[in-house]
């Protein structure tokens, strides 16, 4: 296992000695998004549509932080993260459509983004649930937020500048593993024995 300290943008190079099981901080900027917001960015894709940021070499944050506005700017007060699992059905497209190159979550996720991360050079990075704060003092800045008003603060995209944001465990790397799974299947096998 090892430890490494990231900027973005990052590059494949940075993300393929990525192994699951090491220990990545991330500096730079990374976005938030969710579900809906997930769905707005493919949508605009798809129209062909250019997106009011540059996603490529970032990484992708599930997360629906609290934020406070003081003065004119805006403050991450807790940002803990959200089951990734939610957004399964929706990340492969997502990583490479924009070109993203880690995806931060809690919870893991499945086979077609251990294939996406694979084919295209992303990891998923997984944080520690119930750090909310932990998260939040790594935030340096809120450098934009985008779609606040139609689809709330939760679900909007925030692009955040961040120092040493982490510790995240590399749960899926770029050579298709995924220590998410490899439970799963251990569990699965032991319960087969079980029932024999």
């Amino acid at each position: 296992m090892a430890e490494y300290c990231l900027k973005t943008p990052l590059s494949e190079e940075d993300v393929r000695k990525l192994k699951a099981g090491d220990v990545v901080y991330i500096s730079g900027r990374i976005f938030t998004a969710r579900d809906s917001a997930h769905r707005k960015m493919l949508e605009l894709a798809k129209k062909g549509e250019g997106l009011p940021f540059d996603p490529r070499g970032l990484l992708v944050y599930h997360v629906g932080p609290v934020v406070r506005k003081e003065d004119d700017k805006w403050r991450i007060i807790a940002a803990g993260p959200t089951t990734s699992a939610r957004m399964e059905a929706l990340e492969a497209d997502f990583i490479k459509t924009f070109g993203i190159r880690g995806v931060i979550g809690k919870g893991g996720m499945f086979e077609k983004t251990t294939k996406a991360c694979q084919e295209f050079g992303a990891f998923y990075g997984a944080f520690v649930g119930g750090a909310a704060i932990l998260a939040a003092k790594a935030i340096e800045e809120v450098e934009d937020v985008f779609w606040l008003d139609e689809l709330g603060v939760p679900e909007a995209v925030w692009l955040l500048k961040v120092n040493k944001f982490g510790p995240l465990t590399v749960a899926i790397d770029s050579h298709g593993n995924n220590l998410y799974l490899d439970i799963l299947r251990k569990a699965k096998g032991a319960l087969e024995q079980l029932l024999l």
